[in-house]
């Protein structure tokens, strides 16, 4: 059964059929048993809605029920929003914090800079030799050369002669 035919079934049931498409409605009911089980679990379902409100009492009366949602929706919409200013420098909102962030970077590394110079320690790489490195600590006086040769090295396989 197509959905135009259920809908001419509720039609009429609900007493909305001219009364000739009533007639015809009526004569094919009687040789259509889907139809006539269709029809009548509408009327079924139609009588259990009806009076499935009969046993439901509400505190208050019907008016005073929705004029409390009608206030609870109200109470909840925002305000309409006013367009705000319009800025000459719409993004110097953000160059403030930008910028202090920026000045306390090099306030940092101005710090540990000056820390450092002649009195702190200094790491230096030879250039001339990439096997050997050298530390310097000009606070305590100490050099520190390390060699990095492998013990294959023609230089470590040299013995000291006595």
């Amino acid at each position: 059964m197509d959905y135009d035919t259920q809908l001419q079934l509720q039609a009429y049931l609900d007493g909305e059929l001219p009364e000739r498409a009533s007639r015809q409605l009526r004569v094919w009911l009687e040789e259509d048993p889907e139809a006539k089980a269709l029809l009548a679990e509408l009327e079924n379902t139609r009588t259990l809605l009806t009076h499935y409100d009969e046993g439901i009492l509400l505190p208050e009366s019907r008016e005073f029920f929705w004029s409390k949602i009608e206030r609870e929706i109200l109470a909840g919409r925002k305000p309409a929003s006013r367009p705000g200013r319009l800025s000459v420098f719409p993004g110097l909102r953000y160059l403030v914090p930008a910028g202090s962030l920026a000045a306390l970077v090099v306030a940092t590394l101005l710090a540990v800079q000056g820390s450092g110079g002649s009195k702190g320690s200094e790491y230096e790489a030879t250039l001339s030799d990439p096997g050997a490195l050298t530390y310097r600590d000009y606070a305590s006086g100490t050099t520190l050369v390390w060699l990095s040769y492998p013990a294959e090295h023609e230089l470590a396989d040299d013995e000291p002669s006595d």
